[in-house]
């Protein structure tokens, strides 16, 4: 069928297969011109199917030549309904992989589950024996617990609520929005979901059946982001699963210490994925550093972030005071946030234009779904 993007709030409820395949062959094509580097050659990716977590799937299996497995939970097509993306990203990332001559297996499902973790160890033990590399990039809206609870995450502020500038996606207009405060249950549940316990989880069940490599790393992902979002993020409900993420790293470093594992924190860059598009007062922000960040030629998408990761930073050790990789560097420089913050403070819906890369930011959303691909014909029938 002819396959159109068909847009509620900041969801895309379709995806085209040929754009998404197109989507995942760039950012293959970007780390074979970049070139090979030494590093792990067998990675789990925890989260594998869209945004970073592809993004890292796809530099390492590029830039180090690394044979891969990735978890992801996504849906197939059904009747006239797409698969999602990340079925799709999928799809196509092992097909490139396997006429590249390259491992790559996929497991679909819930990566939060005893059952999914058994899964994957059992194909470690067949296939590789050992792994060398676990990246957690999971961005699950909520978690189901071994008891059979369900708990969600929230995105809202800790201790007072906050109004500030926000952007509504479906008009492009700027408007006002309040944060509510979130419970101390609100916050407790988001760190069950978003914080280090199911990373956690994967590192002892990987070490306990003795598939963890020794002098393995792990490598988890988050976001700080300047003074105008921290409320809603870095001193949010989601920034405290952050900071249990970082001393889940610290935790692990110590603990597995003895086997040589290194547990990382990636700080990276604010960019439209599935996660960012649903924060209050983000996409305005990401719009207006986009603008800025593309005119001081400083601009990086999910791929071009996880190879400069993986094959620079990871690989010199570049880390900051607190241990973590900063791939937010070019995004927090005074010359880009001053101007951000002087935009900010100016912008209307009126003035959005001058001081939004509004057009960038929509073309970056649509792209996620395999969409506005210049040498895709939108107009012919797809096989779902």
């Amino acid at each position: 069928m002819i396959v159109e993007p068909k847009v509620k709030g900041f969801i895309c409820t379709t995806a085209h297969p040929a754009g998404c395949e197109e989507s995942v062959r760039r950012q293959i094509a970007y780390c074979k011109e970049k070139g090979v580097v030494e590093g792990p050659k067998k990675v789990l990716v925890i989260g594998a199917s869209t945004g970073y977590g592809l993004g890292s799937r796809i530099a390492v299996a590029y830039g180090y030549g690394a044979d891969t497995i990735g978890v992801s939970f996504e849906k197939e097509a059904r009747g006239k309904r797409t698969a999602t993306a990340g079925w799709y990203n999928t799809l196509a990332f092992e097909k490139f992989a396997k006429e590249d001559g390259r491992y790559a297996k996929s497991f679909n499902g819930d990566g939060f589950s005893k059952e999914m973790k058994d899964q994957v160890i059992e194909t470690i033990k067949k296939d590789w024996g050992e792994v060398e590399m676990v990246i957690y990039s999971m961005a699950a809206p909520r978690r189901t617990l071994a008891d059979g609870t369900v708990v969600s995450s929230v995105l809202k502020t800790v201790g007072t609520e906050l109004t500030n500038k926000s952007i509504d996606l479906r008009t492009n207009e700027v408007t006002e929005v309040t944060v509510p405060t979130a419970t101390d249950e609100e916050i407790q549940n988001t760190i069950k979901v978003m914080g280090g316990e199911d990373w956690e989880d994967w590192i002892r069940a990987l070490a306990d059946a003795g598939v963890l490599a020794e002098n393995s790393t792990t490598i988890a992902y988050s976001y700080i982001g300047p003074e105008v979002t921290h409320a809603i993020y870095k001193d949010g409900s989601i920034g405290q699963a952050k900071k249990h993420l970082y001393d889940t790293s610290v935790k692990l470093t110590r603990e597995y210490g003895e086997r040589g594992l290194r547990a990382y924190i990636s700080v990276n860059k604010a960019l439209v994925t599935q996660s960012s598009s649903a924060i209050p007062i983000v996409p305005l922000y990401i719009s207006l550093l986009y603008r800025v960040m593309k005119k001081e030629g400083l601009h990086e998408g999910c791929i071009e972030q996880m190879y400069r990761l993986y094959a620079d930073k990871y690989i010199r050790e570049e880390t900051d005071d607190g241990g973590m990789f900063r791939l937010d560097d070019w995004e927090l420089r005074d010359s880009v946030q001053d101007k951000v913050k002087e935009a900010w403070d100016k912008i209307t819906t009126e003035n959005l234009e001058e001081y939004c890369d509004i057009d960038g930011y929509w073309d970056d959303f649509y792209k996620m779904f395999g969409f506005h691909y210049d040498n895709i014909d939108y107009g012919a029938d797809v096989e779902l």
